[in-house]
């Protein structure tokens, strides 16, 4: 496949992936008070970024991000939060990407594979939980009352590595079912 064919064929799937994650993010268990909902949004973004690297899959979050705050915006209070909260939070998620060539290197391995897989949901799923938290600390601390505003960001934004177990369970069960990146230029 040439090198523009393949830079377009990534940027159809940077599309599909965003446009499916607007999808299933309309599909929500559960909204919290302030922002912030549990769905499978995050699933394409996780599955892009173990397939195509972390290049493809920060800038696939990212997108996803803008698009994601004028689909369903939470008004931000200042620029800074809405970076945070949106952009920044799900570039985090493409941070899966860097076990992109170990998952590929594993292939052979069910359990290894499984495990690398789960390290990639891990890493951008914290990624993306640090960036709330830190949104939370700064911006949201007066719904805290009481409790450091630490723990209360902590506490709030549990849907994000809850989401984040229902997106791995998922990506285990849709991985193997997509051809290999490798050998697709080749058919």
């Amino acid at each position: 496949m040439s090198t523009a064919s393949s830079r377009v064929r990534i940027l159809v799937e940077i599309a599909l992936v965003v446009a499916l994650a607007a999808v299933l993010n309309a599909i929500k268990l559960w909204r919290m008070p302030q922002g912030g909902t549990f769905s499978l949004g995050m699933l394409p973004l996780f599955v892009l970024a173990i397939r195509r690297g972390p290049v493809v899959g920060i800038a696939a979050g990212a997108l996803y991000g803008v698009v994601d705050f004028f689909v369903d915006p939470y008004p931000p209070v200042h620029w800074i939060q809405y970076a945070l909260d949106y952009p920044v939070a799900y570039a985090g998620v493409g941070l899966a990407g860097l076990f992109s060539k170990h998952v590929r290197g594993a292939a052979s391995s069910r359990r290894r594979w499984a495990v690398l897989v789960t390290a990639a949901v891990a890493t951008g799923a914290v990624a993306r939980y640090a960036a709330h938290v830190l949104s939370g600390v700064v911006f949201f601390s007066e719904y805290a009352g009481e409790t450091p505003a630490l723990l209360y960001s902590l506490g709030y934004n549990l849907y994000v590595p809850v989401s984040a177990a229902a997106c791995l369970a998922a990506a285990l069960l849709v991985l193997p079912a997509l051809p290999d990146t490798e050998r697709e230029g080749e058919a």
